[in-house]
């Protein structure tokens, strides 16, 4: 759990990489890249959602991690960030990434990626 503020993307980057890193993790140094770049898109759409914390949360199963970042602010309607782009376009340009997508739920809006490491 994080607050939601501009430096949590960076705060949430380096609890990723260091838990993977803890479950034996080591990918090659373009799928670490964009493992990082793919959080800082998470962490970034739940900040812009405007609630007052951020929680990411990470799993893995068979060569894959899934990322999922959670906006706490309820109300929401899901998949634009922000500025209006779609976030999803943004993260699926990461090779290594095999899905992704967000929701709304009582708990805010959910946002998350697979990504083969």
């Amino acid at each position: 759990m994080l607050e939601s503020a501009p430096w949590a993307a960076g705060k949430a980057r380096a609890a990723v990489v260091e838990q993977l890193g803890k479950w034996d993790y080591r990918p090659a140094p373009a799928v670490l890249d964009a493992v990082e770049e793919v959080t800082t898109l998470l962490v970034q759409a739940a900040v812009a959602d405007g609630g007052s914390a951020v929680s990411v949360h990470l799993s893995d199963q068979d060569g894959q991690a899934c990322i999922l970042a959670l906006s706490h602010h309820v109300g929401l309607t899901a998949g634009l960030d922000d500025t209006g782009g779609d976030v999803l376009h943004r993260i699926t340009k990461h090779k290594p990434v095999t899905g992704c997508g967000t929701d709304a739920g009582p708990d805010g809006r959910r946002i998350w990626a697979v990504i083969t490491l």
